[in-house]
């Protein structure tokens, strides 16, 4: 049976649904999450002899937290993640990252400050696994996110080069707060963009923040010809 018409419990009537007109207007104004449990909250309400304001908060905080459930999946879903992997199942002692630049990063505030990230490494020392945990920290705090490989963005480019809508399919992903890449070699990048122009790293020697090894070293890279930090 759907979550959204439980069974009612033993002994317990269930709650008459509600008018016609009250619930035209809940799907006129697109409130799904209020007219899923409208029913319920009126009778018990009833019941309860509830302040109107208390009936009020319980129905808008549901449509805020339906909301906002709704948006993250969405963002989870577009952002085209690989395994689905967070910080949760993430063992900190267990990397090669130090622990201060691991904290570091998790407040994603160079994301904000527009920077680009480079992890360097073998095979099996965690890059993916923690770029993915920072994209999907950076999702679950309202970012958007755009997971790519070389190769998803090489089949994007030949699809539109045909009809010469390039410019237009890298503008829409770089409409994203954050783009990850996965170049050759090894390397890892995560991209912040900068509104609808942002940057695509796809080499360390397009960056510019914070660049380390992911066996260990941190540095931060050198000042380029412009002033800017740039990998080598």
């Amino acid at each position: 049976m759907s979550p959204r018409n439980p069974a009612p419990t033993v002994g317990v009537p269930a709650a008459p649904p509600l008018p016609e007109d009250i619930t035209a207007l809940l799907r006129r104004l697109r409130m799904p999450h209020t007219r899923a449990i409208a029913a319920d909250v009126v009778a018990t309400a009833k019941t309860q002899r509830w302040d109107p304001v208390d009936i009020l908060r319980t129905l808008l905080t549901a449509e805020v937290t339906g909301r906002d459930a709704s948006a993250l999946a969405t963002r989870r879903a577009t952002a085209g993640f690989p395994t689905g992997k967070t910080f949760e199942a993430w063992d900190p002692d267990a990397s090669s990252i130090p622990a201060p630049t691991q904290a570091a990063l998790r407040t994603l505030e160079w994301v904000h400050r527009k920077e680009n990230l480079v992890i360097c490494g073998p095979s099996g020392t965690g890059k993916t696994f923690f770029l993915e945990g920072l994209g999907q920290h950076a999702v679950e705090t309202g970012l958007k996110v755009a997971w790519f490989t070389l190769e998803d963005l090489g089949t994007l480019l030949r699809r539109h080069r045909a009809d010469d809508t390039v410019t237009k399919a890298i503008d829409k992903i770089l409409r994203a707060d954050l783009v990850r890449d996965c170049p050759a070699n090894g390397v890892s990048t995560d991209t912040p963009t900068e509104g609808r122009r942002g940057r695509l790293v796809t080499d360390d020697r397009d960056t510019h923040g914070h660049e380390f090894d992911a066996q260990g070293s941190d540095e931060e890279p050198e000042a380029g010809p412009g002033g800017t930090g740039g990998g080598a």
